[in-house]
């Protein structure tokens, strides 16, 4: 069977992806949700011409003084009145300046008798000196988040200053997950010499944890095609994602037990490593995955293909991890017909920072995995690199 390259699978991995539908929140609940619909600010900010600094607001004209003081503005209690020739008003950080006044002098260079004011530093070179003007920041009707953007905590803040209530999101993505598997057991529970526990469906939550999701353990299912088969026809939710039991052996009953459930496969077999026996298709109404059983290829195909088809499915316009560059610090061998995925680090040394691939690559050894900070990505066919050569990147930690 013929693998299919990463970029085509994650392409027909979305084709088969339906959008989920869209609910209103308060937006104060909003927080890490994708934006369905634009968030327009219903009020300019600042909303006024703001002292940027503590100090005196005069007019520009009147330097270099003197001034006499003639009131105080502070922020939420403006000064009332104007500023005439020769006059200022004490004002402080997020003040509206007064009427009159185009420019403050900064406490640290005005010395006061009284309210006899006289400038003592260099003063305020330009008009408008030390002052924020009315729309800096953004006015009315402007756009604060796009569809499809995160609410990060930065892109809340802005929305709410904007005058935002309320938030058009795409409903959470209900993800139940499942591993498959006679050896495995729960966390915690003693284990003989043949046993081991069942550490992907935590991994997996874990790195769903960030995304808008609703995540459903289903637990550990047994390689038995019957009782596989009765508990995918149960499913609810938008996506299922199974760990084990995804190749081509006598146990490996994930395929089957979709198909008996009335599911389908889209697609199986990626040119990866680690991570090539991935399966993808629909089980009703909901999208399946299904993952290698070895935690590291796991992690590797919920990094490429799981958190970012939950972004997609929960609104997200750019779903997929970002790669950055780095050199590498030792030499690497040539590559064959898969994409590779090295783990690696990123570590400082004289010539600067460099990351260094795991000599074992073994997608069964999870202290690999935990000691990395980075996958080195090795494209199909890639030639032998050279320490110093530079190399895409995914930072994991």
């Amino acid at each position: 069977m013929t693998l299919i390259p990463i970029d085509e699978a994650q392409r027909r991995l979305f084709a088969l992806a339906k959008a989920l539908g869209t609910e209103t929140v308060a937006i104060t609940a909003a927080a890490g949700r994708y934006a369905a619909e634009p968030i327009v600010a219903r009020r300019t900010q600042p909303a006024a011409d703001l002292s940027a600094m503590d100090g005196y607001a005069i007019r520009f004209d009147d330097l270099p003084g003197p001034w006499w003081q003639i009131g105080e503005s502070a922020a939420g209690r403006p000064f009332a009145g104007e500023v005439g020739a020769g006059e200022t008003v004490r004002i402080f950080t997020g003040a509206a300046m007064p009427a009159g006044a185009d420019t403050v002098m900064i406490q640290e260079e005005v010395a006061a008798d009284g309210a006899a004011i006289a400038l003592v530093g260099a003063g305020p070179a330009t008009r408008g000196r030390n002052t924020r003007r009315k729309g800096l920041d953004f006015a009315t009707g402007v756009t604060l988040v796009e569809p499809g953007q995160r609410i990060t905590p930065a892109r809340l803040a802005v929305a709410i200053t904007g005058g935002a209530i309320e938030a058009v999101v795409r409903r959470k993505v209900r993800v139940a997950i499942v591993s498959t598997g006679d050896e495995l057991v729960a966390p915690g529970m003693v284990t003989d010499g043949l046993s081991l526990p069942e550490s992907n469906s935590p991994m997996l939550g874990a790195m769903l944890a960030d995304l808008p999701v609703e995540i459903v353990q289903l637990g550990i299912l047994p390689d038995d095609l019957a009782t596989l088969t009765d508990a995918f026809r149960r499913v609810d939710a938008d996506l299922l994602v199974t760990t084990g039991g995804a190749s081509v052996g006598d146990h490996d009953l994930v395929r089957p037990a979709l198909e008996a459930a009335g599911g389908s496969i889209d697609f199986w077999r990626i040119a990866l490593r680690p991570g090539k026996p991935m399966m993808a298709g629909r089980l009703g109404d909901a999208m399946m995955l299904g993952l290698p059983g070895n935690p590291v290829s796991a992690f590797v195909t919920a990094l490429l293909f799981v958190r970012p088809l939950v972004a997609h499915l929960g609104g997200a316009r750019d779903p997929f991890p970002t790669t950055t560059h780095a050199i590498l610090g030792e030499d690497l061998p040539a590559n064959n017909a898969r994409t590779d995925y090295l783990r690696a680090e990123l570590r400082p040394g004289p010539a600067g920072i460099r990351a260094y691939a795991s000599t074992i690559q073994d997608s069964s050894m999870l202290r690999t995995l935990a000691r990395s900070n980075c996958l080195v990505i090795r494209p199909a066919n890639a030639p032998a690199a050279r320490a110093g050569d530079a190399a895409d990147i995914l930072v994991i930690a």
